[in-house]
């Protein structure tokens, strides 16, 4: 389930414990990249802004508490407090108050001085030898300084430490702005990618990348292997590579891989040709002779050190191509300006495509920072050994430990055949940039105007209004699923009561669309209801969970939990008439049962439920006050800004 974020939380005059993370470059005391600091700004400034009083803590760099020689000297050079002065040129309206304590008087006095708008940092949580072993004297003690707790150091989630784990267990827990945006990047690109998805790892061993590889061979279509580690692929595929860098130990496994790709129908793209040396350069960024060879031609004495111009392009042919990119690890030893060609081409195919391109952090953020191409991908991860552990399909100790949100309202505005494509991108022009984050909000379009809206459309989903389920043939008028998903849509109406009554859909065929939907990475708002007579003869119930169970037929929880449902009365669309919220919340609690019934109470109290009938400004908040009902698929009062507008403030 989704975690609670900052906006959760009630933070007027509490004290908000914020872990962030300021692990920033310094020398002395100048900070030589603040891009830490600046991507901790947004919840930083969102808690003063709305009355809290602000305590961070983060760790800066490593401290040794096993030599009390080489302790002192650690915590001398990782004193937090040229970090407190940076960060309070970034806050001129507020007062940044350093404490060089990790606990005690000094800290505790600064807390409960501290008001609200102002903010706190403590000194170095590694200061502590209990930070990293996840003390639970230690983090009760932190947690007893504070009301609140907020996780924002997506760098540091996948550590089970105190400052991480162990205060989550003391105060009521929160994710900030910038691990809920790494979270949505990493997860929308892995889970549910626009396809085609194409993986790019790199670096130096296949060992540090062993259940990346493996994890996403099952997620991408291609995956390009580049980098130092792609000489253990070569050494396995029987070619000679000279001096390269190459992990004997795991030439079997890159064995593995390749059979595992060529059975799963994935492409796996090797260097076919590279750029070699005699030696490794020293000084890193000192001057070096190279050659480009054939990659089954390496000489016995040289190692490869880039990939060469051919495989350069050969890659960035097939990332322009993509519509999700993710990019873990350089191509080359990218620190040398003559061995980062590879790199910088492939960062220059991401700048490129027209998809999301997400960088994972570690080396390859730091590779696209440095050649000026940071600006133009759609994220560049904040956390290297997170945002592995994440492409790994592994947890993160500090995102699992933070309080589940509950169900997130989802407001969708079904316009039927309505709207034009000028229309449509007028209408999402004036509505996008007054969305806001309380709800889901969205349009389900005509299918001509599908592709422009989700150009145009950054804060709105937008969804189909159906869809056929079969791949393609000969169905005259019909839209497969492919072709949505090649136009990047992730959501879509099925089963609506109109497409029931007037073109023969049953829930049987519902229940095809649903599997192929999700099988293509597309959520169905799956609709159900009962007719006028059905209702007045009092067989609703059976009506409904009848219609919940077919239409869910064969799919796992996790699936269910995944979905919306749209329970809408068929007398009550259209009619001007409308369910009383007593009886939407009835019908809509039953749905939630017979999911319950037949998937178990993970799925039910995960799965959102919506009503649709006559939904209007004046009407929606009754309806969303109740227990059951998650949202509202929305006709008449969807389809003018007005209105549409007010039920967006409606729901704020």
């Amino acid at each position: 389930m989704a975690k609670k974020t900052v906006r959760d939380l009630d933070v007027k005059g509490k004290k908000v414990l914020v872990r962030v993370d300021f692990n920033v470059p310094h020398k002395g005391d100048v900070i030589t990249d603040d891009n830490r600091i600046v991507a901790a700004l947004p919840t930083i400034k969102y808690l003063l802004e709305n009355g809290a009083k602000v305590i961070l803590f983060s760790h800066l760099g490593k401290v040794d508490h096993k030599d009390p020689e080489k302790k002192a000297s650690d915590m001398a050079k990782n004193n937090m407090a040229p970090v407190a002065a940076k960060l309070q040129e970034y806050l001129p309206n507020a007062k940044v108050t350093f404490v060089n304590a990790t606990r005690g008087a000094e800290l505790e006095e600064a807390v409960n001085n501290l008001e609200e708008g102002n903010v706190v940092l403590m000194q170095n949580t590694r200061y502590e030898k209990g930070e990293s072993k996840n003390d639970p004297e230690l983090a009760a003690y932190w947690a007893s300084l504070a009301d609140l707790y907020v996780s924002d150091a997506f760098g540091s989630v996948h550590r089970a430490h105190a400052s991480t784990v162990g205060v989550t267990e003391h105060l009521p827990s929160a994710v900030g702005f910038l691990i809920e945006k790494e979270l949505k990047f990493l997860g929308d690109a892995v889970e549910k990618p626009v396809r085609p998805f194409v993986g790019i790892l790199g670096g130096a061993k296949v060992a540090d990348k062993l259940k990346v590889i493996n994890n996403l061979l099952e997620k991408c279509d291609t995956l390009i292997i580049g980098g130092g580690m792609a000489y253990t692929f070569l050494k396995a595929k029987g070619l000679e590579v000279g001096q390269s860098l190459v992990d004997l130990e795991k030439v079997d496994y890159c064995k593995e891989m390749m059979e595992k790709a060529e059975k799963l129908g994935k492409k796996l793209l090797l260097p076919i040709d590279t750029v070699v040396a005699d030696h490794f350069p020293d000084p890193i960024d000192g001057p070096i002779e190279t050659e480009v060879v054939p990659a089954d031609a390496i000489p016995a004495d040289k190692q490869g050190l880039d990939i060469g111009p051919a495989t350069a392009k050969l890659f960035a042919d097939e990332v322009k191509a993509a519509k999700t990119v993710v990019w873990n690890g350089p191509m080359g030893v990218f620190e040398n300006p003559t061995l980062a060609a590879g790199t910088n081409a492939v960062a220059a195919a991401l700048a490129e495509a027209e998809g999301t391109t997400i960088i994972g952090g570690g080396d390859s953020a730091a590779a696209i920072k440095q050649l000026g191409y940071a600006d133009k991908v759609s994220h560049v991860s904040t956390g290297g050994g997170a945002s592995l552990e994440f492409l790994e399909g592994n947890g993160l100790p500090g995102v699992d430990a933070i309080d589940e949100a509950g169900r997130k309202p989802i407001i969708v505005g079904n316009w039927k055949m309505n709207k034009t494509i000028a229309e449509a991108e007028e209408f999402i022009a004036a509505i996008d940039p007054v969305v806001h984050d309380h709800a889901t909000f969205g349009v389900a379009t005509s299918f001509i105007a599908l592709q422009s809206s989700i150009k145009n459309a950054k804060n709105l989903i937008v969804a189909a209004e159906n869809c056929h389920f079969a791949e393609s043939g000969a169905f005259t008028g019909e839209v497969s699923i492919p072709m949505l998903k090649e136009i990047g849509l992730k959501w879509c109406i099925v089963g609506h009561s109109e497409r029931r009554q007037m073109f023969g859909d049953t829930d049987e065929t519902v229940n095809k669309k649903v599997k192929a939907l999700i099988a293509n990475g597309i959520t169905p708002i799956m609709c159900c209801g009962e007719s006028l007579e059905t209702f007045e003869e009092g067989k609703t119930e059976e009506w409904v969970r009848g219609q919940i169970k077919a239409g869910l037929d064969g799919l796992t929880a996790e699936q269910v939990a995944d979905m919306v449902i749209a329970y809408e009365p068929i007398w009550a669309i259209g009619t001007g008439k409308s369910a009383t919220k007593e009886i939407a919340e009835a019908t809509c609690a039953i749905v939630r049962d017979e999911v319950r019934k037949n998937f178990g109470d993970e799925a039910a109290d995960k799965v959102r439920i919506q009503y649709g009938g006559s939904v209007k400004p004046n009407n929606i908040a009754e309806y969303m006050a109740e227990p059951d009902i998650d949202g509202a698929l929305i006709g008449g009062a969807s389809l003018k800004v007005d209105s549409f507008t007010e039920i967006i403030e409606a729901v704020k």
